[in-house]
């Protein structure tokens, strides 16, 4: 069997939590799985599609097996996990993936930053 190489760059427990807490950094996601999941192989292959489509996307991963400390502390109950995250803020868990049109809208309106309040439409 051939091993896929995924665009996803892997982190450790380390690399994702002073990422997760440097408020300076843009938002971005994590996929958060096991290696032997195939419902998480499945969602690996969704969100590479996604980065096919647009390569600029903030996706990370992070093998669960070797985060103990973030299990705990972000409360995972499952894998895959898509963690959303604004580094210093908020996440957003998602456990269900439906599809990749579902996933590509959730995560782009996640990571695009949103337009002042006070903006007024010129038309």
């Amino acid at each position: 069997m051939r091993e896929r190489i995924s665009p996803m760059q892997e982190l450790t427990q380390k690399e994702l939590l002073t990422r997760a807490d440097d408020a300076s950094l843009q938002p971005f996601a994590v996929l958060l799985y096991t290696p032997l999941c195939g419902t998480c192989q499945l969602t690996e292959r969704m969100l590479t599609i996604l980065l096919t489509m647009n390569p600029s996307l903030p996706i990370v991963k992070g093998n669960i097996n070797y985060m103990p400390l973030v299990t705990r502390e972000w409360q995972i109950t499952s894998v895959p996990c898509v963690v959303m995250i604004r580094p210093g803020a908020e996440k957003q868990m998602l456990y269900r993936m439906q599809s990749v049109d579902e996933l590509y809208r959730r995560l782009t309106a996640f990571v695009q930053p949103s337009p002042p309040e006070n903006e007024v439409d010129p038309a």
